[in-house]
């Protein structure tokens, strides 16, 4: 993949917010919106990518699906590819699949390959119901190591049903970043990414990503104000090279993530790796 010379940032996770994706998940978007105390209002794809190439930043999209566990249909993967095409110095674009469908999770993990993503996310084991080291999942995770794809994981706490009788059934201890060691130390040339801060298993997080060097952590999802003082610490000092910008966009806006980011003392030498140069990494090849 290409940079451009004065690109700034890589938001490394964002959700497309148009007419089109918010369709795709009106419940989980209505249960969220009374969680957060705010509705997720549309916004056309052309003027997201604005947001980003007028910060001389690119962002990449996510794309979920819990088929199985709410028997609702995802946003299609060739739509985030298409959005990718019409806006290629903005976009990088990951797919998502079902890991409980087992063969078609696999066929499509390939799939994603052949429609040019650069990824698979976000998957949500909280969300969707699977521990991911279980050794039912090796294949999907080995076709996205055959297929060079980054996987994404959502770490932590989920929104998703938060707030509600027995939060709509997700299992926040599927979401344990420490599930993820096991399938890093499996498959040592898959790319993986814990997303969020990962509350309340930070440390967790922190001591895999130190460990593994195939892991990386993005910051999304958490405004920076909220970081823990071990956060902090940890991607100033100790592991500046395996942290990601990103925002969870438009939970987040781009703006004040980076506004309160620029608040926590973190060492310029480390802004400049968490913001761009660790993405630039690990995306080159994508």
């Amino acid at each position: 993949m290409k940079f451009a010379d004065d690109l700034v940032a890589i938001d490394t996770h964002v959700h497309l917010s148009d007419e089109m994706a918010l369709s795709y998940k009106r419940r989980r978007n209505a249960q969220m919106a009374k969680h957060f105390g705010r509705e997720r209002n549309a916004v056309p794809v052309d003027e997201m990518a604005e947001i980003y190439r007028s910060r001389k930043m690119m962002a990449v999209l996510m794309n979920s699906i819990d088929r199985t566990a709410t028997g609702d249909e995802p946003l299609p993967n060739d739509y985030i590819a298409d959005v990718v095409s019409r806006h290629p110095d903005v976009f990088i674009g990951f797919g998502a699949v079902d890991p409980a469908e087992g063969k078609r999770a696999v066929d499509e993990v390939r799939r994603c390959k052949e429609l040019g993503l650069a990824g698979i996310g976000e998957l949500n084991p909280a969300r969707q119901g699977f521990k991911p080291h279980d050794h039912r999942f090796e294949p999907l995770w080995g076709a996205a190591s055959e297929e060079s794809l980054i996987v994404l994981f959502h770490g932590g706490f989920a929104a998703s049903g938060a707030g509600t009788p027995g939060g709509m059934g997700i299992k926040l201890r599927y979401s344990n970043p420490m599930y993820l060691d096991d399938v890093a130390a499996t498959f040592p040339d898959l790319s993986i990414i814990c997303a969020h801060p990962s509350w309340p298993w930070e440390s967790e997080a922190l001591a895999v990503a130190q460990h593994k060097a195939n892991v990386y952590l993005d910051l999304s999802g958490w405004a920076p104000k909220y970081f823990s003082e071990e956060v902090v610490r940890h991607v100033n000092s100790r592991i500046p090279g395996k942290v990601l910008f990103g925002t969870d966009w438009p939970g987040l806006t781009v703006d004040r993530w980076i506004e309160e980011f620029d608040q926590l003392g973190i060492k310029p030498e480390s802004r400049q790796k968490i913001m761009l140069d660790n993405a630039k990494r690990l995306f080159e090849n994508a």
